[in-house]
């Protein structure tokens, strides 16, 4: 079966490349804030990398559902996206902490990890349901 591929606009694609971009330095900051025994500032700047990381991929997500609709799947499933909004809370609240103890600093970090460790079933749930229909 020939499947149509639909054009994507350019925020999309630059939106992708940020995204790309700041994941590319992860393992940068990850390799300095193991060299230097979890210090303040490459925690704090492991910080700043995870939280621009996801607040371009929440400008992803809404680029993509601009270009597809409101009504859209990926619109339904994303929801209000409690997990996005939750890690770049996390995120924020990591980076100040880092200054004053680094350890929950990586401790809050591994606490996002695990809160998307853990397996969203709502894309699941509308594709299924779109199968059915």
């Amino acid at each position: 079966m020939l499947q149509v591929v639909r054009q994507i606009r350019g925020p999309s694609l630059w939106a992708n490349l940020h995204l790309l971009f700041w994941l590319s330095l992860t393992p940068f900051v990850t390799d300095w804030m193991g060299e230097n025994n979890f210090a303040t500032w490459p925690v704090a700047l492991y910080g700043v990398v995870l939280i621009c990381a996801a607040c371009v991929y929440t400008i992803l997500q809404l680029s993509l559902i601009k270009h597809e609709g409101g009504q859209s799947t990926l619109a339904l499933a994303l929801g209000n996206d409690i997990k996005g909004k939750v890690s770049i809370l996390l995120y924020a609240l990591a980076i100040p902490i880092a200054f004053v103890r680094p350890w929950m600093s990586c401790a809050l970090y591994v606490t996002v990890a695990i809160i998307w460790l853990i397996p969203d079933r709502r894309i699941e749930r509308i594709l299924a349901k779109d199968e059915r229909s």
